[in-house]
């Protein structure tokens, strides 16, 4: 793994209503030179975001949350096919946000591809499901949190609620990764700021890198993605050589962008030695004196 320092963009990208699967590969193929043109090396895109393909298919599907869920299975190969592709085109690697697949099983798990520039692939689980996935989608948490390898650095993927929980992070963090991805999806202006909110603590007391991918815009004829907001952000330790904000790089609410940072991920291990507060080195046992 690479020392240098990379350029990462993460993408407050807007769900559309798609004419053919023409126009959706080049939509993505623009958003990917344009990032990859700007000298980025990862790129991150937001958990659902794939949900616009559902616009492909007759109006008794995309309008129905479970006729959706089976229908976009059949672009599954062509989306893993279509990403894989970038990433090897623009030497780049690409977290797709996250994808609704379904198991051998029947049952679905929102799961967030990541695709290498050797044309390799790895995959996160969300692991905590929302209200709405468990009670209305019917999609189920998975089972396993899993840390992947970059020329770069380690890395997490936390997809949207997962990054509300203390303990995802920090075991990614503990087994290596320096940066945690979090693709998220939220229709109020308040679910952005739990997940963002998430995100910041979690780069506080881990020291590390959080970056946070939004969908943006308006979807009426979704009723899974129908309204989204947020703004797409990288987040830091709170320390020497860091913004006093700990906020890196942040977009502006609800347009459609790329969100720039350079960054360094040997910077964290120089951080947890020599900064103001040892936030991961002191969350072992910190409370076990305590009744």
């Amino acid at each position: 793994m690479s020392s240098r320092p990379f350029r990462l963009a993460a993408a407050q990208y807007d769900i559309g209503f798609l004419k053919s699967w023409d126009d959706y590969s080049s939509k993505i193929a623009r958003w990917v030179e344009e990032a990859a043109g700007n000298g980025a090396k990862m790129l991150l895109f937001p958990e659902y975001f794939s949900m616009e393909l559902a616009s492909l298919f007759p109006e008794d599907v995309y309008r129905s949350l479970s006729k959706q869920l089976a229908e976009i299975q059949t672009l599954l190969p062509d989306f893993v096919s279509l990403f894989s592709d970038m990433a090897e085109r623009h030497g780049v690697y690409i977290v797709a946000g996250s994808f609704p697949v379904r198991l051998t099983n029947g049952s679905y798990r929102n799961r967030s591809f990541l695709f290498r520039p050797d044309g390799t692939t790895d995959h996160q689980d969300k692991l905590q499901m929302t209200r709405f996935e468990n009670e209305h989608w019917l999609i189920t948490g998975g089972d396993e949190i899993k840390t992947v390898d970059t020329e770069f650095g380690r890395i997490g993927i936390n997809i949207c609620y997962d990054s509300e929980f203390p303990m995802i992070a920090r075991k990614q963090v503990e087994a290596g990764a320096n940066l945690i991805l979090v693709p998220s999806c939220t229709d109020t202006l308040a679910g952005y700021y739990r997940v963002r909110i998430g995100c910041q603590a979690r780069a506080l007391e881990n020291q590390c890198y959080v970056v946070q991918s939004p969908t943006v815009g308006q979807a009426p004829w979704s009723e899974a993605v129908d309204v989204n907001i947020g703004a797409a952000a990288v987040y830091t330790p709170v320390d020497y050589g860091y913004p006093d904000n700990g906020i890196l790089a942040i977009g502006e609410l609800n347009q459609a962008q790329w969100v720039y940072a350079d960054i360094d991920l040997t910077s964290i291990a120089h951080i947890r030695q020599t900064g103001q507060v040892f936030n991961y080195r002191d969350w072992p046992g910190q409370f076990r004196h305590l009744r």
